[in-house]
């Protein structure tokens, strides 16, 4: 198919059967970047658990370019919205308001029930103590504070803690979004370091039982390092959509989503499958001719040159799904006459967002789900930040003497076949009086 040019960004639409092995592993074998830094993470997050507070504040020069005096800024934070405009203050509100709501709904509730007399259930309870990691440092990024203070809150956790880079000052909108979202404690730390803080703790910052949140490669790597010491949510990558769309689609709002999620990272992977060449065609056409008014013009140009990213025209809609089901993206827009049949086929994907009027960035800001979603494939496996995620469960049971009775045989004769003996004498010692009599 043909090339649509533009200056020095090329979008050609190619036929998904034309790909070579090579390309759709670069499709399917995307990576966080953690290998790269892994080193250089190890380093900076061994530094900070020996140091503390002092490798955080010798870390806050050399990569921030910021001198930090106190790192706990919730009082701060608490004051925040007073030099944040009204009109910004009212969308993180508003904001805020959705995402609760429709988080509150993930709430499960206990349960018990009987089974043949043998009493069990399950009950939730929330994890005590939890960190948010919040990109930042030049740029202010207050639905991120949303998205991972909020659902912790609804889940009950007693101590909720936000690390964002210390710009100088850090944006007040950010720090305003996690004082309404409801952060506990927020401090200004940012990078692998943070993630070390949260970890390990230091003399300011209280350690945590979990780290959430996205980052950049450092905070990736440095929450794949620290895990085991705490657990985490996923290693996420840069930002990623696939949009599967048909003749139906307005290619102009197709390429309007693909540029929207490439801004935010050169390295992000962006996608356009359909089974209508004439669309393909289309689509590439309308990045090409709506990249360059984008203040950021110069990174969509960057993502689009990526190998997995790319406009691709399919034999059938069969064909095109079997892609969109491989490739698991983060975010997957379903743009097609059919959109509800579609999604009903597609089990691979964070988040879905069916039909012309539904923008990924409605689900980054405001719809009120998580834009915290597994990146790389994460998705054959998770899904994205929710209530459960701060949650833990565990199994509650009661056997009165007539329940234990009839299950007596089942766990005795299970027990001495795995060589137990205790294990079956600690059901039969509990009618031993029975067999005496």
């Amino acid at each position: 198919m043909s090339n649509t040019v533009d200056g020095d960004m090329t979008v050609e639409a190619r036929a998904v059967a034309d790909l070579s092995p090579a390309e759709r592993r670069s499709f399917f074998e995307r990576s966080a970047g953690v290998d790269v830094v892994r080193e250089d993470t190890v380093a900076i997050t061994e530094r900070v658990r020996e140091e503390g507070d002092a490798a955080l504040r010798e870390f806050a020069e050399e990569f921030d370019g910021v001198t930090v005096g106190n790192l706990d800024v919730t009082d701060e934070a608490g004051r925040a919205a007073e030099q944040v405009d009204e009109e910004t203050m009212a969308a993180i509100r508003k904001a805020a308001a959705n995402v609760r709501a429709f988080h509150e709904r993930q709430a499960p509730e206990d349960w018990r029930a009987e089974f043949d007399g043998r009493e069990l259930g399950r009950r939730f309870r929330p994890i005590d103590r939890v960190g948010i990691y919040v990109p930042g440092g030049a740029a202010a990024y207050p639905s991120s504070a949303i998205m991972g203070v909020v659902p912790a809150k609804v889940a009950g956790v007693d101590h909720v803690a936000v690390a964002t880079p210390p710009g100088d000052p850090v944006p007040a909108a950010t720090l305003a979004a996690a004082h309404e979202a409801g952060a506990d404690r927020v401090y200004r730390i940012g990078g692998a370091q943070a993630v070390a803080a949260l970890a390990y703790g230091t003399e300011t910052v209280h350690s945590v039982r979990k780290i959430v949140g996205p980052g950049n490669a450092y905070v990736t790597a440095a929450k794949a390092e620290v895990r085991g010491n705490v657990e985490i949510d996923f290693l996420a990558g840069p930002s990623e959509m696939l949009v599967l769309c048909d003749d139906s689609a307005d290619p102009d709002l197709v390429a309007a989503d693909l540029i929207a999620q490439a801004e935010h990272d050169a390295n992000a992977s962006v996608v356009a499958v359909t089974d209508d060449e004439a669309t393909a065609r289309a689509v590439a056409t309308a990045v090409v001719a709506q990249a360059p008014a984008r203040d950021r013009a110069e990174t969509v140009a960057a993502a689009f040159d990526n190998d997995a990213s790319g406009v691709l025209c399919a034999r059938s809609t069969a064909e095109a799904v079997l892609f969109a089901e491989e490739y698991a993206a983060e975010h997957l827009s379903i743009q097609a006459q059919e959109d509800e049949a579609l999604a009903d086929r597609i089990t691979n994907a964070g988040s879905l967002f069916l039909g012309p009027y539904t923008p990924v960035a409605a689900g980054d800001y405001a719809s009120g789900t998580n834009h915290v979603l597994p990146t790389n494939g994460g998705a054959h496996v998770h899904g994205g930040l929710s209530v459960d995620t701060f949650l833990r469960s565990s199994t509650v049971q009661r056997l009165d003497k007539d329940a234990l009775s009839a299950l007596a045989p089942t766990v005795e004769r299970l027990a001495e076949t795995e060589g137990l003996e205790a294990h079956a004498e600690s059901v039969r010692r509990r009618f031993a009086d029975e067999d005496d009599a």
